[in-house]
């Protein structure tokens, strides 16, 4: 039973990831067909959003990859993909206005991402140590160890399930921003909303992923203690 659980709960997690990782592409794909009327690119609606809000001094630069977009509080960067930094589509404007949302969130000394920001050293650390110490006790049998490493992957959990209000909150301030100034109308909020909810999807899996894989380690530790 203990084995059928084990594999069952591992199974779980490569579906939902699976599931999550297909619906955020789809998602991408299907909205980045999608003209915006505005005919703005990413680049153009995130410094439309910036100037609007007193941030001219934050830089808005293009990176290689696909959704490798992101905003770097510690060099005031919004960094985005070629395609989003380019592209006048749905998906571009939506990803272009979520990442500022990160920028608006950062101004206002947003308390969630204050603490993810904290945690990174901490979840830096137990990403690489938590996983070596479940591993090496197991390998030796050291169920001490096993469990000081599941601890340390509570940390990663923490630190997903701060993220999550974080991305939902980006993504808040990512609609009501294009709909302030007219960069979508009604109906492409709308567009840009489902875009938007499928990113978040992935953090919410990314999140149960997570917990199943800690229960997991934690019941074929507690089994071995029997």
């Amino acid at each position: 039973m203990d084995i059928i659980l084990n594999y069952g709960l591992l199974l779980l997690g490569l579906i939902i990831t699976i599931v999550a990782d297909i619906y955020i592409n789809c998602s991408y794909k299907k909205y980045r067909q999608v003209k915006s009327k505005s005919g703005l690119t990413g680049f153009e609606v995130a410094k439309k959003i910036l100037k609007k809000n007193g941030l001219d001094d934050i830089h808005v630069v293009a990176i290689k990859g696909e959704l490798t977009d992101h905003y770097d509080p510690k060099r005031k960067v919004v960094r985005l993909s070629q395609s989003v930094f380019d592209g006048d589509s749905i998906a571009s404007v939506s990803v272009a206005a979520h990442e500022v949302g990160h920028a608006l969130q950062d101004k206002d000394n947003y308390t969630f991402m204050k603490i993810r920001s904290a945690l990174v050293p901490a979840v830096n650390f137990s990403s690489k140590m938590g996983y070596l110490a479940v591993f090496l006790g197991f390998i030796f049998n050291f169920l001490d160890l096993a469990l000081v490493g599941i601890v340390l992957l509570l940390v990663i959990l923490l630190f997903q399930l701060v993220t999550l209000p974080v991305e939902l909150d980006a993504s808040k301030r990512a609609k009501m921003q294009l709909a302030e100034l007219a960069i979508l109308d009604s109906d492409e909020v709308g567009q840009s909303s489902s875009m938007l909810m499928a990113a978040a999807f992935t953090y919410i899996a990314s999140l149960v992923t997570t917990l199943l894989e800690i229960l997991r380690l934690a019941l074929v530790v507690f089994s071995r203690r029997d």
